[in-house]
């Protein structure tokens, strides 16, 4: 930590709560207010606590579908970055072919793609690898509708996620200096070494504020697996608002949830931006 940044955590822990208080953003001060407002119709209005009871069960499947999403997509990401740097012309031509490839394609299209095209053709291509073993009677053949549509929802945003992160993931280990590579290779580190103990670790710290970024952005668009009928948070306000003609009451409701969640992890990746430039 250099002598100006030690300065500015002093004093910023130096700073009094009121004062920290009075540097918040208005905009940020008015949703806050806005959401306690929602809440406290929702607790004293009988058909407001209705839809958020029949909403709440949804709020559980967006957040699993996105957590297991997002890590499966940063899996991926840092294996495709690894591949796009590595010195292997072979390895960066795959990795690239992939990542453009993903980007160009809307995120709903991706997500119809995979769910009744990929899903189906890797069903077909276990039972044709495990064919001696099924026709063994060992085990039986696997069927299509066996694989849920939570399954093939999270598959598809993890594909797709993972070519932007791989994006993240390879801006963060090229912007590490070249010296430090040479000054590694100079003391006899191989490259794997170099990568796993050097350029890895200080890239990951870097990007960590756009790898949070992207979990909001995943948290938003885990909406659209409401399409393949999955019960998130969209696709039970669908169901509720179409059997009650209550529109204006469920959709406020959903749209509050999402805002909630959303408010809630920007507020904690503006945290870890600036905790990461205090240090």
């Amino acid at each position: 930590m250099t002598a100006a940044k030690q300065q500015r955590a002093y004093r910023s822990h130096l700073l009094p709560l009121a004062d920290r208080l009075s540097r918040l953003p208005y905009w940020l001060l008015v949703a806050v207010l806005l959401a306690i407002v929602f809440f406290w119709i929702i607790l004293n209005n009988e058909d407001h606590r209705i839809i958020f009871d029949a909403l709440r069960q949804g709020m559980w499947t967006t957040i699993y579908v996105s957590v297991v999403a997002y890590a499966l997509a940063i899996l991926l990401g840092l294996f495709l970055a690894l591949m796009r740097v590595y010195r292997s012309r072979l390895t960066q031509e795959a990795s690239s072919f992939y990542v453009e490839i993903v980007r160009g394609i809307p995120m709903l299209v991706l997500l119809y793609y995979i769910s009744f095209v990929g899903a189906p053709a890797l069903v077909k291509a276990l039972n044709w690898l495990a064919g001696p073993i099924i026709n063994a009677g060992i085990m039986t053949e696997i069927n299509v509708r066996d694989v849920d549509f939570t399954a093939r929802a999270i598959l598809a945003l993890s594909l797709g996620y993972g070519a932007f992160i791989s994006e993240i993931f390879r801006a963060g280990i090229e912007s590490i200096g070249k010296e430090q590579t040479e000054a590694a290779a100079t003391e006899g580190a191989t490259y794997w070494q170099t990568m796993r103990f050097i350029l890895l670790p200080q890239a990951v710290r870097n990007v960590l504020p756009a790898l949070g970024n992207e979990l909001i952005a995943m948290l938003k668009d885990s909406a659209l697996v409401s399409a393949l009928g999955v019960q998130d948070i969209t696709q039970l306000g669908k169901v509720y608002s179409a059997s009650t003609f209550k529109f204006f009451e469920t959709y406020s409701i959903v749209a509050l949830l999402y805002l909630v969640m959303t408010l809630g992890l920007a507020m904690v990746v503006r945290w870890l931006e600036q905790h990461l430039e205090l240090e």
